[in-house]
């Protein structure tokens, strides 16, 4: 297993079984609008080693280590590297844009980085097939689904964090790999229609 993945991991386990058994460190770690607006940036990267519960943390470290294996063949360990710090700080970049005036909006997760990780497999392998689909259709119907979660508030998960860690997978690969542009023009593009209608729903401010 490659170095980089197992720290991934390991950093993962170590944070969140700290957080499980310490709420106080749980909630100095957190991902909060009001301490971040506070001055507490440190929480845009601690909140994604953080998780709710073992499921939480079990699921998205499973799905890290079935779809990293893409990336760091494809792309190579140093890029995707870069591809999940960058989506797990894109993601909480874009929560803390739609969610800066919700003081209290609290939220945990290391989501948005692994979603950014699955985008950029998609993006280096377009045959890959998730849940029995392509994987260029999952994408879209992700990203279209957590549009939906966004907009209407019905339940507990960051759906703003996977958007924006899908972002973040979707534009670092891309800039690090820009012949998949010309290669696999079709996912390229398919996976930049529910992104467009993100911004445009914004700018029309229906988010």
């Amino acid at each position: 297993m490659n170095i980089f993945l197992i720290v991934i991991i390991a950093l993962n386990l170590i944070v969140s079984f700290k957080g499980f058994n310490d709420l106080s460190f749980f909630r100095k770690y957190e991902f909060h609008v009001g301490s971040i607006r506070a001055g507490e940036q440190v929480r845009m990267f601690s909140s994604g080693f953080l998780h709710v519960d073992i499921a939480h943390l079990a699921f998205n470290m499973l799905t890290l280590y079935l779809f990293a294996p893409y990336v760091i063949s494809g792309l190579g360990s140093f890029t995707f590297l870069m591809i999940y710090a960058g989506s797990l700080i894109l993601g909480n970049l874009l929560t803390m844009a739609l969610h800066k005036d919700d003081y209290s909006y609290r939220a945990v997760g290391a989501s948005g980085a692994v979603i950014g990780v699955v985008y950029a497999a998609i993006l280096v392998q377009p045959a890959l097939e998730i849940y029995f689909m392509p994987g260029y259709i999952f994408g879209i119907i992700y990203l279209l689904y957590s549009i939906y979660g966004m907009k209407s508030k019905s339940d507990n998960i960051g759906h703003t964090a996977h958007f924006g860690g899908a972002i973040g997978g979707y534009i670092i690969t891309l800039s690090r790999a820009p012949v998949i542009i010309t290669e696999n023009t079709s996912t390229v593009i398919i996976l930049a229609i529910p992104i467009v209608i993100l911004f445009i729903m914004a700018k029309m401010g229906k988010l």
